[in-house]
């Protein structure tokens, strides 16, 4: 009995690899191509923690350096989701990249999950980046599962926000993908608090807060570091999976239309 086992079992591991092959190969083609391009990489990583730095530790009072890590993580999962999936793809869709990948023996599934995973990948390491920032200039104290914590909230960041860059690269030209991308990004930070508390803005707000996904994601972040948040924990990941599922939906939808 044993030497049936045996050969089924060895023989199960190469049939695995070879069929993760093409996923792992797409996510080493993204990886490439992100660190290749300094005008997407640098402003990813630097522009959170250089603001981080000075609203948060340098004009930062009370507890702004603790609220603003918790939002900020959320932050820095914005630019590499939205602009990695909405730029790139509008690119590849009038570069005909999209349409070349399609014709290949490759799984339809590979592109996207590579380009979800450099995303997380992203978001991670900004996370870890404010996170040793927080702790050497600005006097907070995290504890390892609050660092684990943060980073599995800036981890999941990406898919929601990876399918709203989804929706968007699916609708728009190349050439209209980053003002389009600018104006959802920027104002989604500012309304969710991301920025500043909310309760420093008129009360309107904080009212319309909840119609953002990326407020769901920093009321996810901040009691993990002790601060106030409203709503419950299942409620918001409800919110943010079935903003991530219709964005998918219709990004799907318009792709096989226009593909």
């Amino acid at each position: 009995m044993n030497t049936l086992t045996r050969p089924t079992a060895a023989g199960a591991a190469p049939s695995v690899w070879r069929a993760l092959r093409p996923y792992r190969a797409e996510l080493l083609a993204e990886l490439r191509r992100a660190w290749r391009s300094p005008s997407f990489v640098l402003p990813s990583l630097l522009f959170p923690v250089l603001f981080y730095l000075l609203f948060g530790v340098l004009l930062g009072r009370g507890h702004a350096p603790v609220y603003l890590l918790a939002t900020y993580c959320v932050f820095g999962a914005m630019a590499p989701s939205l602009f990695g999936f909405g730029v790139q793809l509008a690119l590849d869709r009038e570069g005909g990249l999209l349409t070349l990948k399609r014709a290949l023996p490759l799984p339809a599934a590979a592109p996207l999950l590579a380009r979800l995973a450099m995303a997380l990948l992203f978001a991670v390491l900004i996370a870890a980046m404010l996170m040793a920032v927080a702790c050497l200039f600005g006097g907070v104290q995290l504890q390892a599962v609050q660092v684990l914590q943060l980073l599995v909230v800036a981890a999941f960041a990406a898919l929601p926000l990876g399918s709203i860059g989804l929706l968007i690269g699916s609708h728009v030209g190349a050439s209209a993908a980053p003002a389009i991308v600018n104006l959802v990004y920027l104002p989604l930070a500012l309304l969710s608090g991301l920025w500043l508390p909310l309760s420093a803005l008129p009360t309107v707000f904080s009212t319309m807060a909840p119609l953002w996904p990326t407020w769901h994601l920093a009321q996810l972040a901040l009691p993990i570091l002790g601060q106030p948040a409203r709503g419950g924990t299942v409620g918001h990941l409800l919110v943010l999976l079935g903003v991530s599922a219709v964005a998918l939906l219709l990004a799907r939808r318009r792709l096989r239309r226009v593909g």
